[in-house]
C-alpha cells in the first residue's frame, strides 16, 4: 500500500503536534481528517481561540472534526465513515476504546518522554524539574491504561544545564516529527516490532508526570538552590515559577524565568531573603544563594534583573 492510499486521521491540539502534522502533509501522506479541541473563548476579551492544529489544518484545507464528546454517536459515526487505516494521537485528550480500536492498523501516540518514564500530562516539565540529563520521544500503540501501550520506537536527546522546558520542547518537537514519519512508514511496510513497557522497566516503577497546577509552580525557598533552579527551568517560559513578597502593606507576585546557581553560602539567612547589588538579585535557599537573572513583577513585563532593579527595590525583602 502506498502512502497516498493509506488513510490517516490525526488527533492533536498544541504547537507540539503541528510539527508532526506538517511533516506528514509535506511528505505527501493522506490525512483524511484532523481531530482537535473545540474552539473556546479566552482572555479578557473572551475572543474565540482556535487550537494550533486547527489553524494549520485550515491553512492546508484539511477536513476538521471538533467533537465536544469523544464518545458521541455522531463523532464515532463520522470516524467510521472515513474508514481510516491508522489514527495518530499527539498531545490530545484520552481516547475512548471505541475510537482507538477502530482503524485496521491501530492507533499510535507520540509521547514526549522515554516511556515508561513520565507517564502523564506534563512529561517535559517533570524531566527538567527533576534534573534529568536526558529525555526523548516515544511512539507506542494505545491500550486502555494511559501511556502504557507497547513501544514502537524511541529516540533520546541530552538535557543540558542551560536548557529549560521551552528549549527541550522545541528539540523534541522536531525529533518527534521525524519519528512519526519513521513509525508510519514501518506500519505501512509491516516491519513494526513492539516492546512491552515492562521489559524496559528493569523492576523500576514507572515515573508519573501529573498535570502542572499553580501550586506546583510556587517556589519553596527552603529547598536547595539546585532544586529551585531546576523548578524554574522546568516551568520556563510557561507557565513560570512564582513567589510573592510583601512591601508597604501590599502583596506582590513575581514570576521567575531564569536563575543561576552560586557558590555563596547563606550562613543561616532566612530562606527567601533577598540581597542585591547594582545589577544582580540573590535569594537565600536551604544551602546557597540563587541568582535571579530574569523575572516579572505582576502587571509588568518580563525583564532582566538589572532593568528590574532600576525601577524596583528588593533588598532585604523576603520572598515566600
Amino acid at each position: 500500500m502506498t502512502k497516498k492510499d493509506f488513510k490517516i486521521v490525526f488527533f492533536g491540539t498544541p504547537e507540539f503536534a503541528v510539527a508532526s502534522l506538517a511533516k506528514l502533509v509535506d511528505e505527501g501522506y493522506n490525512i483524511a481528517a484532523v481531530v482537535t479541541m473545540p474552539d473556546k473563548p479566552a482572555g479578557r476579551g473572551r475572543q474565540i481561540l482556535q487550537s494550533d492544529v486547527k489553524k494549520y489544518a485550515l491553512e492546508h484545507n484539511l477536513p476538521i472534526l471538533q467533537p465536544e464528546k469523544l464518545k458521541s454517536e455522531d463523532f464515532i459515526g463520522q470516524l467510521r465513515n472515513i474508514n481510516a487505516d491508522l489514527f495518530i494521537v499527539i498531545a490530545f485528550r484520552m481516547l475512548p476504546e471505541a475510537v482507538w480500536q477502530m482503524p485496521k492498523y491501530g492507533t499510535f501516540n507520540l509521547h514526549a518522554s522515554l516511556l515508561p518514564k513520565y507517564r502523564g500530562a506534563a512529561p517535559l516539565n517533570w524531566a527538567v524539574i527533576n534534573g534529568d540529563k536526558e529525555t526523548g520521544v516515544t511512539t507506542f500503540f494505545l491500550k486502555h491504561e494511559i501511556d502504557t501501550g507497547d513501544i514502537i520506537q524511541q529516540k533520546k536527546i541530552n538535557i543540558y544545564d542551560n536548557d529549560n522546558v521551552g528549549t527541550v520542547h522545541d528539540k523534541l518537537m522536531a525529533l518527534g516529527a521525524d519519528m512519526v514519519i519513521e513509525t508510519v512508514n514501518a506500519i505501512i511496510a509491516g516491519t513494526v516490532k513492539t516492546i512491552p513497557q515492562n521489559q524496559l522497566c528493569d523492576g523500576i516503577e514507572p515515573t508519573p508526570a501529573p498535570k502542572i497546577f499553580k501550586d506546583t509552580c510556587h517556589i519553596k525557598w527552603d529547598n536547595s538552590a539546585n532544586s529551585v533552579h531546576n523548578l524554574v527551568r522546568g516551568l520556563s517560559p510557561y507557565p513560570a515559577a512564582w513567589c510573592y513578597f510583601e512591601k508597604d502593606g501590599k502583596e506582590h507576585q513575581l514570576k521567575i524565568f531564569e536563575t543561576s546557581i552560586t557558590d555563596m553560602p547563606t550562613n543561616g539567612a532566612i530562606h527567601g531573603t533577598v540581597k542585591t547589588d547594582k545589577n544582580s538579585i540573590y535569594v537565600a535557599c536551604a544551602d546557597n544563594y540563587l541568582q535571579i537573572k530574569s523575572l516579572q513583577l505582576s502587571g509588568k513585563k518580563r525583564m532582566d534583573s538589572a532593568a528590574f532593579l532600576r525601577g524596583f527595590t528588593l533588598d532585604s525583602a523576603i520572598l515566600k
